[in-house]
Parts: structure tokens; C-alpha cells; sequence
């Protein structure tokens, strides 16, 4: 399930204490300056590294408003219709990015981003939350309600379906002569299929069989992540209205970030797959590793493994499938064979994240352990011709 819902899901952040929550509101908009300064900037046709630039910056407030606009819109409609919506915007950052350099055909680079995204997500999401409760606190936090560990694990076995998904085309290229890209192609689909099967099964179990264990005892401030949106004076269908209006402006600043996109690689002298594993994903998820970091504030670690984990699920499960699918219609060979290397760092990633994560314990060395693991695939990437 989405890493954006209500409350009261596992899958959404505590709520914040209003000083945290003054002060992140703050920086947002005065991030969302870069706006329009991405949008001039790539009318003006300036240097492709000053739009590249402000496009990711300004990527970073837009996609925070709309988890904002959608968690405040989802706890109105209810759980059922506000999964779907998450479903729909959980992650709508990352599937307008690489919908746009799928129309251009920069196939590498969206295969890279979606990679990126699930390594970042877990390891840097998690990374800080441990690393903050662990120095805040200086003990291990027991798990003591037994459905959160189950949770935890059954998202941990999800992420390695995933993972075994990715793992055979590339396994199928490196143990056969004549296992080329059609094939791959064809594998790809019918893996889609079965991948957006199973995710639609996991929102079943999650929100109508099995929803008393993803549900989250009252907190003592129980706003949520997005809930400032609510009110007295709450509009649904206002809000609805800024949800359509910033998803438009995202996708015209995905059209500047992607355009500039092949020049900066040039000009910064860095490779496609540095810039998608590494770089892009900054951009789209920064406002959750801040989620990440608010929950461990609070000792809340297990609200930030459902974040990190529930985002990279939708990721890997929903949007890799989907862009499949995408490119297939758009006439665009995109498929799940991913590199060796790409395939490996994923695997570390889900090892290093379920070793960690599922037995109920967090401290401040395994904090350090996760981002030690980010700082050392981030230079692999970085020196991998």
C-alpha cells in the first residue's frame, strides 16, 4: 500500500509537533521560488545545467504539496476510495518524470531512477530515522504490537518478489546466447502483468481482508502527514482543483528537467546511470526522508519503516509495471532488464533493509550501517563507467 494515506494506516507518518511542522511548511514555500525560475529559465532557453538544476529543486516542494492535497483528500473520501487515490498519487512524481523521458526515449534513464528510487528510499529513509531515534533516545525501541512486525515482514517478502522479478532477465541474458531484447520485452509484459496483479492483491489484503493489522493505534496529536490541508473550512473539491492545477505544473517542470536532462550529463561529465540512480531520486523523495526523520523524533520508528518501505513497494510492485506497460503503447522497448550491477545494488539494498528492519529494534549503529551501505553504492555508481 501507498506510503501516503490516513492516519491511522502504518503506511503514513506520525503526526508532527507544530513547531516541525511550521518550519517545514516554510521551507517548502520558499522552495516553490524555483518554480517559476525552472520555468523562465527553460523559456528563456538558458544553460541547460541552471534549468536542470532549479527543475529538481523545484521538483521538491511540488511533489510534498501534492502528498499534502492527496492525504487530505484521501481522509475525506474515506479508506477504501482513498487508497485508490493514493494509488493514483502516491508516487506521481516519479511516474510524470519517467513518463516524460520515456516520450523522449532516455530508456536508461528511467530504468535508473526506478532503481534509484527503491536504493534511496530504503537506505537513506531509513538510514536517518534510525540514526535520529537512535542518537535521541540511546536505547532500541521494542515493537510491541505483534501486526506491525507481521506488516513489516510481509512487506520485506514483497520487496523480494521484486526484486527475484528484476533479477531474472538479467540472470536469463547472462546464461543464454539467444535470450536478446525481444525476448526480454516479452518477459517484461507478462512479469508487468503479474507485478500490478499482485500489488492490486496486496491493496485488498491491506484495506478489506487483512486492514486491522495496517490500522495504527490514536496518537496524542493525530494530525497527519498533509492533514493541514483539514479544517472547519475543509473544500474537497478545492482541493481537488490545487491537486490537478500542481500535478500540471510538475509535469511542465519534468518536461525541463528532462529536456535539459542528456546536455548537464555531458556537462557535468557523469553517466546516465550516476544521474538516475543517484541524483533524480534526491529530488522526488527529499520531503520523505524529512517525514522519515519527524517519525523518529517522535519514536515512531515503525512508522517510518512502513514509509520507506511502502513507497518503494508502490515503486517496484505499481510503477515499474506500469511504465512497462507505457512504453509498450508508446512504442518505447522499455522492460525490466536491468544491468548486472543495477540488479546487485538492489539486492544489497533489500538484504541490508531486511536485516534490519523486521525484528521489531532499531539503534543509531544501524543507522550509520544503512547510509554507510547509500555512501558506497552512490561511489560505485559514480565510478562505474
Amino acid at each position: 500500500m501507498s506510503a501516503r494515506t490516513s492516519s491511522r494506516d502504518q503506511s503514513s507518518p506520525v503526526g508532527k509537533p507544530k513547531q516541525l511542522m511550521s518550519r517545514k511548511d516554510t521551507f517548502l514555500l520558499r522552495m516553490l521560488i524555483f518554480v517559476p525560475i525552472c520555468l523562465t529559465l527553460n523559456w528563456l532557453q538558458a544553460e541547460p545545467i541552471f534549468i536542470f538544476t532549479t527543475a529538481g529543486l523545484a521538483i521538491i516542494p511540488l511533489a510534498a504539496w501534492i502528498a499534502n492535497f492527496t492525504e487530505a483528500i484521501a481522509n475525506e473520501i474515506g479508506p477504501f476510495l482513498g487508497g485508490l487515490l493514493n494509488v493514483t498519487f502516491g508516487n506521481v512524481t516519479e511516474i510524470v518524470v519517467s513518463l516524460v523521458a520515456l516520450q523522449r526515449g532516455l530508456i536508461d534513464v528511467v530504468k535508473a531512477s526506478l532503481a534509484g528510487s527503491i536504493i534511496a528510499n530504503l537506505l537513506i529513509g531509513l538510514g536517518i530515522s534510525f540514526l535520529l531515534a537512535g542518537l535521541r533516545f540511546r536505547k532500541y525501541r521494542e515493537e510491541t504490537n505483534l501486526s506491525r512486525t507481521t506488516v513489516a515482514r510481509i512487506n520485506s517478502s514483497s520487496l523480494n518478489l521484486a526484486v527475484v522479478f528484476l533479477l531474472t532477465p538479467a540472470a536469463l541474458n547472462l546464461t543464454s546466447n539467444t535470450f536478446g531484447l525481444t525476448l526480454t520485452n516479452k518477459f517484461s509484459y507478462v512479469a508487468a502483468f503479474l507485478l500490478l496483479t499482485f500489488y492490486a492483491l496486496m491493496l485488498l489484503f491491506s484495506m478489506k481482508t487483512h486492514r486491522y493489522m495496517y490500522e495504527l493505534e490514536e496518537d496524542a496529536e493525530p494530525e497527519s502527514y498533509g492533514s493541514e490541508a483539514r479544517g472547519e473550512n475543509y473544500n474537497l473539491w478545492f482541493h481537488m482543483g490545487l491537486l490537478l492545477a500542481t500535478s500540471i505544473v510538475l509535469v511542465l517542470v519534468s518536461e525541463a528537467l528532462v529536456g535539459s536532462l542528456e546536455t548537464s550529463i555531458a556537462s557535468l561529465g557523469l553517466t546516465e546511470r550516476f544521474i538516475g540512480v543517484i541524483i533524480l531520486p534526491i529530488f522526488g523523495a527529499a520531503v520523505e526522508y524529512i517525514t522519515c526523520g519527524i517519525c523518529a523524533l517522535k519514536n515512531k520508528v515503525d512508522l517510518s519503516i512502513s514509509v520507506a518501505l511502502g513507497s518503494s513497494l508502490q515503486i517496484a510492485l505499481f510503477v515499474a509495471p506500469l511504465l512497462v506497460l507505457a512504453g509498450w503503447l508508446m512504442g518505447q522497448p522499455m522492460n525490466l532488464g536491468f544491468d548486472i550491477f543495477t540488479v546487485m545494488a538492489l539486492g544489497i539494498t533489500v538484504v541490508m533493509t531486511n536485516s534490519v528492519s523486521t525484528d521489531g529494534r532499531s539503534n543509531w549503529l544501524e543507522g550509520v550501517l544503512l547510509l554507510m551501505t547509500y555512501i558506497m553504492l552512490g561511489t560505485a555508481f559514480y565510478l562505474h563507467p
